[in-house]
């Protein structure tokens, strides 16, 4: 039997992106096919969405929709079968889904992404003639007040719901005056509900309301019920242990390809790593470096925060450059960080490179030119990095936490001794600790023989979405069998 998924997320690839949220949301329906499952992804009508529909189809009108009309169209792009709400008061807007072209929080955030929730709940419960669901699957805050509305439904067939937690961090608080507008019944204003420390908690509803919780890697699973990386929500999560599971994010892989990548100046197949230093000397050249096919290269993509442990990177950076490595960076965040980076690139030219920003086809260049990719994260609660520097034949250089810890092999003595390894861990994420597994991934690459080793393994890694696919199938399964 084909089970049919409501996906309900605030960002969704190729539409639009700021995070790996977008991935996710973007990626998984295709690999559930397989299992048997059909997905319909609910997005907010950004521009961006309702110019890739295309108008699409009008399935339904709401006369007021939090304080204006809105209409919710499908169509589909890009292979994802989609419904957009369609409400300009709320989503017709510059900027990113959440800030404006000034980088400052929309105010009425609350509001808006209330209305995903609510949307949600009405298109589940059979709002939409001809159109039924088994399950609702919600992404982070944004959606997480879908299933507080799913269980406040009136009169309607509730389906089970399921709450992925991206990212902890992000939690989506707003005042508690906004509740009255939320149209939700008193008793959801609780501790046993949407109030969290004299705040409203989007993300809080999600895990209290959602019949089964998961987050992005097993490791991450277990970390965030512990008060050292709860965010304070570990109380909750300790008393559902039993919902919680994690399931490890995987890529596209056949947008990522390094066999058929456009963005490479050289493409390669996991047969054949040494064909990596073409891309190597392009990447040199394009950064500024030394081309340099004997120097180790390290690289490292993403924002330029202190949770991705950037600061660190830059503390290592002796330890980095005096074993004569070099260092090429792609990103853009803390304006401090992005000083020290340029700093560092001026007082050491042809060894340090980077450039601020966000550019595609650079990040692919790094991910398949670079040596040893560093992603010394603070917390990760999955991370894409690693698994893209895999897939391009870079060893991912990682902190011992989530889900870095969960998809990287690392090269230790015994793992060596087996032929394993994909990359080198580090822990506790410290730049001592950092600069060790520097030196560690210099003392590998002056054995070309066991890189390259290492090389091929990462290569041959299966990052695809296969094997998370079928968890996901089978937990919606369980979750549907249970709920009847």
């Amino acid at each position: 039997m084909t089970l049919r998924i409501l996906s309900v997320a605030s960002e969704c690839v190729p539409l639009v992106k700021t995070g790996g949220l977008a991935d996710v949301v973007g990626a998984l329906p295709a690999a559930l096919v397989a299992q048997g499952c059909k997905v319909t992804t609910l997005l907010p009508g950004y521009p961006a969405v309702l110019a890739a529909l295309g108008g699409g189809r009008a399935l339904r009108r709401i006369d007021d929709l939090f304080g204006g009309p809105a209409r919710l169209q499908r169509g589909e792009v890009a292979g994802l079968d989609l419904i957009a709400i369609d409400a300009p008061h709320l989503f017709d807007r510059p900027g990113n889904p959440y800030l404006s072209p000034a980088g400052t929080e929309w105010p009425d955030n609350g509001l808006r992404f209330a209305a995903l929730g609510a949307m949600a709940a009405l298109v589940a419960t059979g709002g939409l003639r001809n159109l039924g669901f088994d399950l609702m699957h919600a992404h982070d805050w944004q959606a997480g007040l879908a299933p507080a509305y799913l269980r406040f439904a009136p009169g309607a067939r509730r389906i089970p719901s399921i709450f992925t937690v991206h990212n902890l961090a992000f939690q989506g608080q707003f005042p508690l005056s906004l509740f009255p507008r939320l149209g939700l019944p008193p008793q959801a204003l609780s501790v046993e509900g949407l109030e969290y420390f004299g705040t409203l908690g989007f993300l809080k509803a999600g895990l209290w309301y959602a019949d089964r919780l998961t987050t992005v890697s097993p490791t991450y699973a277990a970390e965030i019920r512990t008060p050292e990386m709860g965010m304070g929500l570990d109380g909750l999560l300790r008393g559902r242990a039993g919902a919680v599971s994690g399931i490890l994010n995987g890529i596209d892989t056949a947008s990522w390809d390094p066999a058929s990548d456009a963005l490479l100046p050289a493409a390669f197949s996991a047969g054949d790593p040494a064909a990596r230093a073409a891309n190597k000397a392009a990447l040199q050249r394009r950064l500024g470096l030394e081309e340099d096919p004997d120097a180790l290269l390290f690289g490292f993509v993403g924002r330029l925060t202190w949770q991705k442990g950037v600061d660190l990177i830059l503390g290592a950076l002796p330890t980095l450059l005096g074993q004569g490595a070099q260092l090429g960076v792609l990103g853009a965040g803390e304006p401090g960080l992005e000083q020290g980076l340029r700093a560092a690139a001026h007082a050491n030219p042809g060894r340090v490179g980077c450039e601020i920003g966000y550019d595609e086809a650079l990040a692919r260049q790094i991910y398949a030119g670079a040596d040893v990719v560093l992603v010394p994260s603070r917390f990760e609660p999955c991370g894409l990095a690693q698994l893209c520097a895999l897939r391009y034949g870079a060893l991912p250089l990682v902190a011992h936490v989530g889900g870095l810890s969960d998809s990287v092999i690392d090269a230790n003595e015994m793992a060596l001794a087996e032929g394993q390894g994909t990359g080198l861990h580090f822990s506790p994420v410290t730049r001592e600790m950092l600069e060790a597994a520097i030196l560690r991934a210099g003392g590998l690459w002056r054995n070309q023989d066991v890189f390259r080793r290492l090389q091929s393994n990462a290569l041959r890694t299966d990052v695809s979405w296969t094997r998370s696919a079928a968890r996901y199938a089978a937990l919606y399964r369980e979750t549907v069998t249970h709920a009847v």
